[in-house]
């Protein structure tokens, strides 16, 4: 399905477009709108003739500052399956869904079609998902059978299944040492499992309720998060011995590691705060106000901006990581519970899990571009970055919404162009180094084949950023 926000159609070498936030009159890449009915929008080409054509493909590329997401399908699972997690395989471009209550399960599917490829039967309660690009596995925590099931990700198969502790919650990998961290929720406690044998190395005692993990790959620790005593266990990523225990606030939750200034931000929930980490010293920096309840982090690289989604609040708070305060309070829908950033299209997705949707804001200005009806429920994301797709699971309807972002591109007429005093494409030899490239249907590309492309943001002068121009790749 087409999004409505603009899009194009050949028909000889002319190109006719329609987008709804144009005026009559306007100029777009060598065109200009005469008219612009619902049905069937008049483009005047300069120098040329007058044509009319159908809505086909989107163009939004051409003006950087408007980019649509829309639901793009819904794949349904099977009743009763209440999707928990999701993650994607990008060696293979697959997402992975957890199902936690239908069918000890985990729903595969294909990240070009999205269509379901296979369903896997893991264990009971699959809960959490973590995907490892290195050794191309799937880790699935099974939290009512106590066990990690590892699947290979190409075959999708069974390479074994780990015992844990109790509940088995949450994941994060150690890179340098090749070790994959399950948290322990019932049991207080972190298995420490070998990422090429599969094997348990360790089982390290933290706080009471541990729930989320991540790793600092400056200073080689793993940092644990136990909701019920409050605090952070600091963990040596070589030894897996405890360097510290910090207490950090009312119910621990959600955190991550910023690689900027490797610091720790971890979201306490009953006071509705975040509190900062220093990587180095592993004491506490700062403790920044933010809404009522905080339950999802993500973080912005490119701007060095941290999100959190305060469920009890129906707001995110944008917080500056370099000034450490927030510099926006954006109002989402209701319960916003999981936050995703997509540094592709510079947007962050909030599923609102009260409300059945999710909310698309701009991390450039912090302003809500839009609200997707989705399933019921919405309480994960994950991102194909191939087709540039986020997926969200629906726990209350057991389904799986798939958005999609119309990027740049416009579809060309195969025929030979008539020769006009509209400037010609480019013609390269690979793809121009900095630059943003995309393909005639919108998707991001990172290696060209021979074929025409949209290039953005070469940075080649003052006056080329932002711009789109057209290049032809030849061999």
């Amino acid at each position: 399905m087409v999004g409505s926000c603009g899009c194009v159609s050949a028909i000889g070498s002319e190109f006719v477009t329609r987008l709804r936030g144009l005026h009559a009159g306007a100029a777009l890449g060598g065109y200009r709108i005469l008219d612009k009915t619902p049905r069937r929008p008049i483009i005047w080409r300069i120098g040329g003739t007058m044509k009319y054509a159908s809505v086909l493909l989107a163009i939004t590329c051409l003006l950087s500052a408007v980019k649509a997401q829309w639901l793009e399908t819904t794949i349904q699972l099977p009743d009763s399956s209440a999707p928990w997690a999701l993650c994607y395989n990008s060696q293979n471009n697959k997402v992975y869904c957890a199902n936690r209550d239908g069918g000890n399960n985990v729903t595969v599917v294909d990240g070009a079609t999205n269509q379901v490829a296979a369903t896997v039967t893991t264990g009971d309660g699959p809960w959490a998902l973590y995907y490892t690009p290195q050794n191309n596995k799937v880790y699935v925590a099974n939290a009512y059978g106590s066990t990690v099931t590892v699947l290979d990700g190409t075959s999708d198969s069974i390479l074994a299944l780990v015992s844990t502790g109790n509940l088995p919650s949450a994941f994060c990998h150690n890179t340098q040492n090749h070790k994959v961290y399950s948290a322990n929720w019932n049991s207080g406690s972190v298995t420490v499992i070998d990422d090429a044998t599969n094997q348990v190395l360790t089982t390290i005692v933290v706080g009471q309720g541990p729930r989320a993990l991540c790793y600092d790959p400056q200073n080689d620790k793993v940092y644990c998060a136990s909701c019920y005593s409050g605090t952070v266990t600091v963990i040596g990523g070589a030894t897996d011995s405890v360097l510290a225990t910090i207490t950090t606030g009312d119910y621990t939750g959600a955190l991550f590691n910023n690689p900027v200034d490797s610091s720790i931000y971890v979201a306490n929930e009953n006071d509705a705060d975040i509190v900062l980490i220093d990587g180095a010293g592993d004491t506490v920096r700062a403790t920044i106000p933010v809404g009522n309840e905080p339950q999802a982090l993500c973080y912005d690289s490119v701007r060095n901006k941290a999100y959190s989604a305060n469920t009890a609040g129906g707001s995110v708070s944008v917080i500056d990581c370099a000034t450490d305060s927030v510099v926006a309070t954006v109002a989402v829908g209701s319960g916003p519970l999981a936050l995703l950033r997509n540094s592709e299209n510079d947007k962050v997705y909030c599923a609102n899990c009260g409300s059945a949707s999710v909310t698309v804001i701009d991390a450039v200005t912090n302003a809500v571009l839009r609200t997707i009806s989705v399933g019921t429920s919405p309480i994960a994301f994950c991102r194909n970055p191939q087709q540039n797709r986020v997926y969200v699971a629906n726990n209350g309807s057991s389904s799986i919404s798939v958005l999609r972002d119309s990027g740049g591109g416009i579809e060309e007429s195969p025929k030979p162009q008539a020769s006009s005093p509209k400037p010609a494409a480019t013609v390269v030899r690979g793809l121009p180094v900095g630059a943003v490239v995309f393909d005639a249907m919108g998707r991001r590309v990172v290696r060209a084949k021979p074929g025409v492309y949209f290039v953005r943001g070469e940075g080649r002068g003052a006056g080329d950023v932002g711009r789109t121009r057209k290049v032809v790749v030849q061999r």
